[in-house]
């Protein structure tokens, strides 16, 4: 008679009580169990598992040799390329206060939007402008011909403009 006072308060309240954890008789009824799946190993043939890993080892070795090469000498030419740049550069206090600030700012920046997402409702209303302006940006810049070349002119002028190259 306790076990059906328990339930109807509940019930009144519009939810359902779950079993006590001792029936698990009436657990097995509420929850089936899962179907067993074949296991896609057991059904491929062993010919066919010899041929995958051996095409694959091949395909591991031959990717991994060029690349080990090609990154050593591209991580040579950067560090050199760096140095290079470094040595040219006359103020270098500058360089690294700029450096310094960036850091701080992406810090702050960091900070700002860490509060913004604890506040409830803004991170999703930030997602629909940041949709909004991602439609906007393909359809101005990215729909049409014409568009894409305006695109394409004004970042080689940003370029030109970044790296003091102007005419």
């Amino acid at each position: 008679m306790a076990a059906a006072s328990a339930v109807a308060p509940a019930a009144a309240m519009g939810g359902a009580r779950l079993p006590a954890a001792g029936s698990a008789a009436s657990c097995s009824l509420l929850i089936p169990p899962l179907p067993r799946r074949a296991s896609s190993l057991l059904l491929a043939s062993p010919s066919r598992l010899r041929d995958a890993q051996r095409f694959s080892s091949v395909k591991v070795k031959a990717t991994s040799s060029s690349e080990e090469s090609s990154s050593s000498i591209q991580s040579e030419e950067l560090l050199a390329d760096l140095k290079e740049k470094w040595d040219a550069v006359e103020n270098k206090s500058t360089v690294l206060l700029y450096g310094g600030g960036a850091l701080v700012a992406i810090w702050l920046s960091s900070v700002v939007v860490g509060a913004i997402n604890s506040v409830p409702l803004l991170p999703k209303l930030m997602e629909l402008v940041g949709l909004g302006y991602t439609g906007w940006f393909v359809y101005r810049y990215l729909l049409f011909k014409e568009s894409r070349k305006e695109l394409a002119e004004d970042i080689e002028a940003l370029k030109k403009k970044i790296a003091g190259s102007g005419e």
